[in-house]
């Protein structure tokens, strides 16, 4: 009997395992359906495939929340022409002109998946990874080489599938020319277009975009959710913006710039989509594309230091060390040469290793370590294209902390693959990098930590108004670490000051360029500084208090036992509350708030003032026109 019971029960499971994957629609269509839900179950992803009068199959998906269908029935679709390859090594040319319409099942696997791991530098010190997984194993139904499975991810926080290639049998090459996911969304569903990644942004409907959009993209739906289509481990592969559909109404589709050549075994980048009830929850869920990344490839990673930098305005030495003593009376902890200290940027006649303005590098990086400052340096692309190979090993002999990319070409998968070895480049010679201009992290810090933050981003370069930076923390900066350039002190940013201090809390960065017009001879003992001075670039727990795109947000930050905390408000003034329910116990804290207040005869008028406050409390400000306020509270009692 015993014996029996033990068959039934393995048998049982089985059965069990094997319905989790496979539903019937309906006995008409005879569709099989293979479904998976996140961990909380609010999630559910749905796989199937349909086949027309000709026996050719399409595939789709769909994606619900809370029983609430989020993404239609949708296509999943890749294209390829591998003819040359095929052609060369005698193997059978496939002839299907959509290379997907021929696939058939072979298999189906589910499991589950929960760890946490530690960041080097991130927005919480640990990070859950948490995840159910369903992988449909294809292969094509003419020519068995070619095998390709579906993985897809069902995590809490949201959505994630790619195509994935196993290793071709007799090895030929895949030319992907296409790549056609299809994202059909609720009707009027609205999205936050940005046609480049340091355009502003507009909020459209599904309908005449002037061009595509860059990822994040996102999206707010009818019913009070908000969305994020998005792109994770874009290392190998070709960038891949958002275009309408030019069939399918309320439809996004995925548009690769450019073909990419691949050798299997490989992946695509995973496609994304986030779903919250809350915008500010697509910031706090953030490290699901960290997750959708491999770990940490950095053995020994004690070089890399997150911290505040300066730009040095004037590029002499007596000018370099007047900025390293103003960056270490700050508690910075950098100072940055920018481009043309080794000659014309553009040029490839420009050599990375010589110093051509009046610098003297070795005396001014002695002097830096003295005062605890490290220097960063500009490099252009000509520059890194031409001696990446050997440029690292010579500053990291030098002693340079970091070099920041300039002007890089990015998008196509050539140059996709060359940012990514240029970092692994950095990596082993114990240089950070900060990439600038057009270019977005997909979560590859994770991999690469010495990866500190990337630009990809509207900031104090073009100094755009208040409305656009309360825009940016629920777009841009879901994809990650940005580097918007802080200002403080330039005459011609659009924001009051204290809105200016804020977004250094606001805004993550574990590389966060301060004063980025600024000259310390600007500095007049403005006290409030001291927030700065203050403040930390990662974190240990994030939180969004309150928050609206495109108007306002109020996000806490905690380091150890200190809260960090910033508001900023769009063109138009409002008041804000803020309840303090992050606080632990019912305990008094002291906290001082950075406001502000016209009536003050300083050049920043910024206020600072001090409260007692506990868990219990709500605050209220009263933000001006394109202002904001930053607290600090110390519970370290």
């Amino acid at each position: 009997m015993k014996n029996i019971s033990l068959f039934n029960r393995l048998l049982l499971c089985c059965l069990c395992f094997f319905s989790l994957g496979k539903l019937k629609a309906n006995h008409d269509t005879d569709i099989e359906k293979y479904s998976i839900q996140s961990p909380d179950k609010q999630l559910s992803f749905q796989f199937y495939q349909k086949q027309n009068e000709n026996g050719k199959r399409t595939m789709y998906y769909r994606v619900k929340y809370n029983n609430v269908t989020v993404i239609e029935p949708s296509i999943m679709d890749i294209r390829m022409d591998n003819h040359l390859s095929e052609e060369a090594m005698a193997l059978k040319v496939d002839n299907h002109k959509d290379w997907c319409e021929n696939l058939k099942i072979i298999g189906v696997e589910k499991a589950s998946f929960d760890t946490s791991w530690k960041p080097i530098c991130g927005e919480e010190d640990l990070i859950r990874n948490h995840y159910n997984s369903l992988i449909i194993r294809l292969v094509k139904d003419d020519n068995p080489i070619y095998l390709m499975d579906i993985e897809i991810r069902a995590y809490n926080q949201g959505i994630a599938f790619r195509y994935f290639f196993p290793e071709n049998s007799k090895g030929t090459y895949y030319n992907i020319t296409e790549e056609n996911t299809e994202f059909t969304l609720p009707e009027n569903t609205r999205a936050w277009v940005a046609r480049w990644a340091q355009a502003p942004y507009q909020l459209l409907p599904l309908k005449n975009w002037a061009d595509e959009s860059e990822r994040p993209l996102t999206l707010q739906l009818t019913d009070g959710l908000y969305m994020c289509l998005t792109e994770a481990a874009m290392t190998n592969y070709a960038r891949t913006k958002f275009k309408l559909s030019s069939n399918k109404p309320n439809t996004i589709v995925t548009s690769m710039d450019g073909a990419a050549q691949l050798i299997s075994p490989v992946a695509t980048p995973w496609r994304v989509i986030m779903v919250a009830e809350k915008p500010g929850k697509l910031i706090e869920n953030n490290s699901l594309i960290l997750n959708l990344n491999p770990p940490n490839k950095i053995k020994n990673t004690i070089w890399i230091k997150p911290g505040k930098m300066i730009r040095v305005m004037t590029q002499t030495t007596a000018e370099a060390k007047k900025y390293i003593d103003f960056a270490a009376q700050q508690g910075l902890q950098y100072i940055l040469f920018d481009w043309k200290w080794y000659g014309p940027a553009f040029s490839f006649n420009s050599d990375a290793t010589k110093v051509v303005a009046p610098l003297n590098m070795p005396e001014i990086i002695k002097y830096g370590k003295s005062k605890g400052i490290g220097v960063w340096l500009y490099v252009n692309q000509q520059a890194l294209l031409a001696q990446s190979d050997t440029l690292f090993n010579v500053y990291k002999n030098w002693g340079v902390k970091g070099v920041k990319f300039g002007f890089v070409q990015n998008g196509s998968h050539r140059w996709t693959t060359w940012i990514e070895k240029a970092i692994q480049q950095a990596a082993k010679n114990d240089i950070m990098v900060d990439i600038h201009d057009d270019w977005r992290p997909t979560g590859e810090q994770r991999t690469w930590p010495n990866l500190m933050t990337a630009e990809g981003i509207r900031g104090n370069e073009e100094m755009p108004d208040a409305t656009h930076n309360t825009i940016l923390p629920f777009t841009r900066f879901i994809a990650g670490p940005a580097d918007y350039t802080i200002c403080y002190f330039d005459k011609r940013i659009k924001t009051t000051h204290a809105h200016q201090l804020a977004l250094g809390v606001i805004y993550y960065s574990p590389i966060q360029t301060l004063y980025w017009y600024d000259d310390p001879s600007m500095y007049h003992g403005e006290s409030e500084l001291q927030f700065w001075k203050q403040m930390p670039t990662t974190w240990d727990e994030t939180r969004i208090i309150a928050e609206e795109p495109g108007k306002f947000i109020i996000t806490a930050r905690r380091k150890g036992k200190k809260w960090f905390i910033g508001a900023i408000t769009n063109d138009s003034a409002r008041v804000i509350k803020i309840p303090l329910t992050f606080l632990p116990d019912y305990k008094k804290y002291n906290a001082t708030i950075y406001s502000d207040n016209k009536e003050i005869s300083s050049l920043t008028q910024v206020q600072i003032s001090t409260l007692q406050v506990d868990k219990k409390d709500v605050l209220s400000f009263a933000l001006q026109a394109s202002g904001g306020m930053t607290m600090t509270i110390n519970t370290d009692l």
